[in-house]
């Protein structure tokens, strides 16, 4: 149940910076920071909050996700449910951090915590995948050293067979018991693929998490998977995920991709009723947007949510990393 919209709300949007210790790389990319877009919603009493970081491959950077929440303030103000807010606002960081400030609202009017009335337990501390950002094979196994050893490890990939292949056989010989992933962030081509998948089989790979590009999904049809696929920028709301079953096993959601907690878990909902299994990640961001996302971990087979391990500093009070797992104060959130 959701508490109706008051007669009026006032939104406060704020855009901080967070930089990373070192710089990231994926496949085609490089970052040193991740911006977020804050949104504040206050009914007169309470004030909740949320977090939102965007889609980078979307062209939803900071400026659109400003322009987003702009163009809806006037109804969000005038008074708004967070099922009128999924017709009000495209899917989206924007929508995300509304929606997610909504939630916490809720929780903070009707000392009903988020997750009883997403329809949840006690939330329970979850094992997450910590990643390795692309580097040289030797520096990666370097760094698989140096994480937490009772963590699952997701490695990110850069396209390049040759190379790829030689950073997993140096990672799993750094680390020969660890649940090892692998993210390939749209890099592969079918032909690259049907080459790779051999090669991850032998390295003892857990799962492939996007390996063509979003788009060419038609790719994947006839493709013996040797292990499971994992959809990520193929699936980015609830609208993609028909089109998932017979191509990929598992369902990456990202509240940034699908704009909040709310379209997030109609999105588990519809990946198990095809038989698709579900994954959490995040677009990196704070604490603030790992805790809604630490609510629908609870209904996840994979979790990766590891990205406040990025920043140089993360915000006070913050989740907590410990022996492989991750664990959310209430105070953050909700």
């Amino acid at each position: 149940m959701t508490i109706r919209a008051q007669t009026a709300l006032t939104l406060t949007l704020k855009v901080e910076r967070f930089a990373y210790r070192q710089p990231f790389r994926i496949s085609g990319h490089v970052f040193t920071e991740t911006p977020v877009l804050v949104a504040e919603i206050g009914n007169g009493r309470h004030t909740g909050r949320g977090e939102g970081a965007g889609v980078y491959y979307l062209g939803d950077d900071i400026d659109h996700m400003l322009a987003e929440a702009e163009r809806a303030r006037p109804a969000i103000e005038t008074g708004i449910t967070r099922e009128g807010l999924q017709s009000l606002m495209p899917a989206g960081g924007a929508r995300n951090a509304i929606d997610c400030a909504l939630w916490d609202l809720e929780a903070k009017t009707t000392g009903r915590p988020a997750w009883q009335a997403a329809g949840l337990g006690p939330p329970r501390v979850l094992k997450t995948t910590l990643t390795l950002g692309a580097d040289t094979p030797d520096a990666m196994a370097k760094a698989a050293m140096e994480l937490d050893p009772y963590a699952p490890v997701k490695v990110k990939l850069t396209g390049d067979l040759h190379d790829d292949v030689a950073r997993l056989q140096k990672i799993r010989a750094a680390r020969p018991r660890a649940w090892i992933g692998v993210d390939a962030n749209q890099g592969y081509r079918r032909d690259t693929l049907e080459r790779l998948q051999p090669m991850l089989v032998d390295c003892d790979i857990a799962m492939l998490e996007q390996p063509l590009p979003r788009g060419e999904e038609a790719g994947l049809d006839g493709l013996k998977r040797r292990l499971p696929f994992v959809a990520d920028e193929s699936a980015v709301t609830l609208a993609d995920v028909p089109s998932l079953a017979g191509r990929f096993d598992v369902v990456n959601i990202k509240l940034d991709k699908c704009g909040g907690l709310t379209a997030a878990l109609a999105i588990a909902e519809e990946a198990r009723r095809l038989g698709l299994g579900v994954m959490v990640g995040n677009m990196m961001g704070t604490s603030l947007s790992m805790a809604p996302s630490f609510l629908l971990g609870q209904l996840c087979d994979i979790v990766d949510l590891d990205g406040p391990t990025f920043l140089a500093k993360d915000r006070d009070p913050g989740v907590i990393y410990h022996l492989g797992t991750i664990a959310c104060p209430p105070s953050i959130w909700g």
